[in-house]
């Protein structure tokens, strides 16, 4: 369910919060020059978009994080102040102004994440040890949401790999399931009967073991936002963005493929594998091209969207004999 304004991403308004300011539209095109200059695809040197993105005195605790060069892009980061007020978070509304305006009330200390299910050593996890359970790494990537926009951000966080080899999963465990919090003290928008809560997703564990899984705790050198998924989220750049389970209490692995909360509202729209394909349409819309928040807005025309979004040579071996429009 598209909010007005997302829809109106789709046609031919666009959102204030969608046009860039001058200062910063000068800078970015300096430095998609010297992306040019490097040829398509090719790495920046780290710090380069300080000055275009940075979030600067936002007040927030800070993180630090080692970047990891494997996983820096030639695009322009999306800028900061778009990251936190353009979301989806229906917990908190559905406009995507909703959660930015409405998050505040989420408390994210104490916080703890249960891992249970098929795992040998299943335990609670202090979302504090979670941090320390592994290096921090600052990755950038690219996030593409279902509705026609997309994003560059550079997040913080590790491997979801390094906490599942720590659980030790057993034979049974095919599927990862993230369960987020439900809590209406909190979280305003479930008063409303949107989706069935608590807000549930999944992977197949090949998924979730794939270097690019990142649970998450961070972005621009800073903790979560809470209205992009605090304390702690996982990030699947190569699936549509609400994939991404935000705000997750529990890390169950099952035998069988769970449900999510999306398929489940409306499965001839939202499939279980969620895989960024432009050939494969959402039954509203196209998904064969998008438009990057915060790169210029209406004299920006669409971009078409890559398979997997980008991220084929990572994860196109994971789907190998697959009917990809059977399995969406």
């Amino acid at each position: 369910m598209a909010s007005q304004r997302s829809k109106d991403l789709l046609g031919d308004t666009i959102p204030h919060g969608d046009i860039t300011p001058e200062a910063v539209f000068r800078d970015r095109r300096r430095l998609m020059q010297m992306a040019g200059a490097l040829g398509a695809g090719a790495l920046l040197p780290a710090g380069a978009f300080a000055e275009t993105a940075a979030p600067g005195n936002t007040g927030a605790q800070k993180l630090a994080a080692q970047s990891n060069p494997a996983y820096r892009l030639s695009d322009a980061l999306t800028p900061y102040k778009d990251v936190t007020t353009y979301n989806n978070f229906y917990e908190f509304g559905t406009d995507k102004s909703d959660p930015a305006r409405n998050a505040h009330t989420l408390q994210t200390r104490p916080w703890q994440v249960t891992v249970e299910g098929a795992v040998a050593h299943p335990g609670v996890y202090d979302i504090d040890a979670l941090l320390k359970l592994a290096p921090l790494e600052e990755r950038v990537y690219r996030m593409r949401c279902v509705e026609g926009w997309s994003m560059v951000i550079p997040w913080i966080g590790y491997p979801l790999a390094d906490l599942i080899k720590r659980v030790g999963p057993t034979g049974n465990a095919k599927y990862v399931q993230f369960l987020t919090l439900d809590d209406p003290k909190q979280m305003p928008g479930l008063s409303s009967p949107i989706i069935q809560w608590p807000y549930t997703e999944g992977l197949r564990m090949d998924e979730a073991m794939n270097p690019l899984t990142l649970l998450t705790m961070g972005l621009y050198g800073e903790v979560l936002p809470k209205q992009d998924g605090a304390p702690v989220r996982v990030v699947v750049p190569w699936k549509y963005g609400f994939k991404s389970a935000k705000s997750i209490v529990r890390i169950r692995f099952v035998d069988a493929q769970p449900p999510t909360s999306w398929n489940r509202y409306a499965p001839s729209e939202y499939g279980f594998y969620s895989n960024v394909n432009p050939q494969v349409d959402h039954p509203r819309w196209s998904q064969a091209t998008e438009r990057r928040i915060g790169e210029g807005g209406l004299f920006t025309p669409k971009r078409p969207t890559l398979m997997y979004n980008g991220y084929g040579a990572q994860v196109a071996s994971l789907y190998t004999g697959m009917d990809l429009r059977k399995n969406y």
